[in-house]
């Protein structure tokens, strides 16, 4: 600072010097270069009280910063349930304002990527709930989601995922042992959850508890009347067996009557 204030005082010398000079070959009278002396002094002096006003400023300005950053690094630390953001005590104004600035950005993305998160969960959640008809994860929208109920709703979502894709088989396994015996009993569907079923779009049918214990229980009724009519069927040849004995029917006829 001596060595700054020495070339200051080094410039200010000159360029009175200068000035003096310059009065001199003009011939300005020694009374108006007094008169000119002090203007110049009251310029040097507006001009550095200027500098320091600025810079007063910017110092409020820092501070009001820093006092608007901690607020916000508090309100942003109960959101997120962290601790309290420590300073470092010794460091400058300037410092301390650059690194609660920076620390406000970081939780503020933290804050936006958690929202964000949980966003697409409720969307998948929706989905997959739709699909299932089952009950949408509880959880507060108007509060942002702390680490570990994100980590839950993630493995929500995978566990309807797994339950979709497991009722999924089930259904496209019944529903193409269904559509056999079906075809096998010459059945035509007709009732609406019959038709649900065989209908070609898959995306159609409800993945519900419901509907895969209805779907079962079809399965089941259609493997009960296909038994019965085998049996029909089984009485009915030992009868034509017992005719063909006692109408002494020629084996070649048998066959291909058979």
């Amino acid at each position: 600072s001596e060595v700054l204030a020495a070339e200051v005082v080094s410039c200010l010398n000159r360029a009175m010097a200068a000035l003096r000079d310059i009065w001199e070959e003009i011939g300005i009278p020694e009374e108006q270069r007094l008169e000119r002396t002090d203007v110049v002094k009251k310029h040097i002096k507006n001009l550095l009280d200027m500098m320091v006003a600025e810079e007063e400023n910017l110092k409020e300005r820092l501070l009001k910063n820093i006092t608007v950053c901690r607020k916000e690094l508090d309100t942003l630390c109960r959101e997120l349930q962290l601790g309290p953001f420590e300073t470092e005590e010794e460091s400058t104004i300037l410092q301390m304002e650059k690194n609660l600035r920076a620390r406000v950005e970081v939780l503020q993305k933290q804050k936006r990527d958690r929202k964000q998160e949980l966003k697409a969960l409720q969307e998948q959640d929706r989905d997959l709930c739709g699909v299932l008809s089952t009950s949408l994860f509880s959880i507060d929208s108007g509060r942002v989601p702390s680490l570990e109920d994100l980590d839950c709703y993630r493995r929500h979502v995978a566990s309807l995922n797994t339950l979709k894709e497991q009722r999924q088989e089930v259904f496209v396994t019944k529903k193409r042992q269904i559509i056999l015996l079906m075809e096998e009993l010459d059945h035509t569907p007709d009732t609406s959850f019959e038709r649900d079923v065989v209908c070609e779009d898959e995306e159609v049918f409800s993945l519900s508890e419901d509907n895969i214990m209805a779907l079962q229980d079809l399965l089941q009724l259609l493997e009960s009347r296909r038994a019965l009519n085998e049996a029909v069927c089984a009485e009915l040849r030992a009868r034509i067996i017992v005719l063909w004995e006692r109408l002494q029917i020629p084996e070649e006829e048998r066959e291909s009557s058979a």
